[in-house]
């Protein structure tokens, strides 16, 4: 009996992989001959380019980059079949690599990211994922295309510097120079954010304030963002301005569609389509997945939905922390059965502390009622 188990984590008490040890245990209780195969999660933030490797394979890749404030800083990818490679953006432009004192996003770059992609190129790759989840950036991706070989111009036909303060002193865009094997590639990007570039619900309303945006910075960061989509359109006849999507990570989801021709896809997708998902449940009686929390907002493309969906008619069943209202519409996308963890009520304090052995006895009882059904 084949069982994939492929859960997300459930945040902030245990990581997909810490997941999966704990779902096979239990189920190994009950399947003791059971062949396991774990492929732990992530969704495109921190730990994709982990959890891709240990489900597909493969190499880490450690090159020196540009940071945000253009530090130079050691930064990793994934490298599987030496033809496909995995990045996060938050490796060479994350959130985390900045002091929480005195950011100021208006003089950060993408620079770094596009770093990484040229390593990539560099080393003959094929397809590339990038996640990019954990930006400390808001420059739409310009500093990134600058890695590439794009040039921004000012009115005076002068280079700027590809920072997100200048985005909106960018008349024109160079791209004489630009390494034309990035458009030889298939590039997706993992992005579960549905924000437009610019606007009330774009890059820096949404999401500048976290990233040190102020009153002062706003406008120059928005209007800016604003004028990169107007150019773009001109220059490449690209409307990013409203792609769900195009406002993840400060706008470098728009970057990357105007600049490199990627494809923005749902986290979980991206993530099922290069390890070669169909592949790994292939002979499965059963695939378990699971999250911290399922309710309405799981049907909208989470991990346990996506799952489902590409299940190719194996039973799905969901392990998960906590059963919300609306979780019941999953019913209808592919998952059988939710099993929730907790087997009484308690503090959320100590849920936590035992959310192992509570994922173990899940699993547990789970199979405990499926193995009705094999005897």
């Amino acid at each position: 009996m084949k069982i994939v188990i492929i859960p997300d984590s459930f945040k902030g008490s245990a990581s997909s992989m810490e997941v999966c040890y704990c779902i096979e245990k239990g189920v190994l209780k009950v399947f003791k001959d059971a062949l396991i195969k774990k492929i732990p999660v992530a969704d495109g933030g921190e730990g994709t380019v982990d959890s891709i490797l240990y489900a597909a394979g493969g190499n880490i890749k450690k090159i020196n980059v540009k940071n945000p404030e253009g530090k130079i800083i050691e930064a990793k990818y994934g490298i599987i079949n030496k033809e496909k490679a995995v990045i996060e953006m938050a490796e060479a432009s994350g959130l985390t690599l900045i002091s929480d004192k005195g950011r100021n996003p208006i003089k950060y770059s993408t620079y770094g990211t596009g770093e990484l992609i040229k390593d990539a190129l560099n080393n003959n790759i094929k397809e590339i994922l990038i996640g990019i989840g954990g930006s400390a950036t808001n420059d739409c991706g310009i500093g990134m295309a600058n890695a590439l070989g794009y040039k921004f111009l000012d009115k005076n036909n002068n280079e700027l510097e590809a920072i997100a303060e200048n985005m909106i002193k960018v008349a024109n865009i160079d791209y004489s120079n630009v390494d034309k094997r990035i458009f030889d590639i298939k590039l997706s990007v993992a992005c579960d954010v549905k924000n437009p570039l610019y606007g009330e619900n774009g890059a820096t309303a949404v999401y500048g304030k976290q990233k040190g945006v102020t009153e002062e910075s706003f406008d120059i960061l928005d209007n800016g963002l604003k004028n990169i989509a107007k150019i773009v359109k001109e220059k490449f006849a690209k409307e990013i301005d409203h792609i769900e999507g195009a406002g993840a990570a400060g706008g470098l989801g728009g970057g990357l569609v105007a600049f490199c021709n990627a494809e923005l896809k749902s986290g979980i997708d991206a993530v099922l389509d290069i390890i070669d998902f169909e592949e790994h449940i292939k002979d499965a009686s059963l695939i378990i997945t699971g999250e911290g929390a399922i309710d309405g907002q799981t049907k909208k493309g989470k991990v346990p939905v996506g799952v489902a969906r590409r299940a190719n008619q194996i039973p799905v069943i969901a392990i998960v922390g906590d059963i919300r209202d609306g979780a019941e519409a999953v019913y209808d996308m592919g998952i059988i059965s939710i099993m929730p963890a907790l087997k009484r009520a308690m503090p959320l304090e100590e849920a936590i502390v035992n959310s192992k052995t509570l994922i173990e006895d899940a699993a547990e009882r789970a199979c405990r009622f499926i193995s009705i059904n094999l005897k």
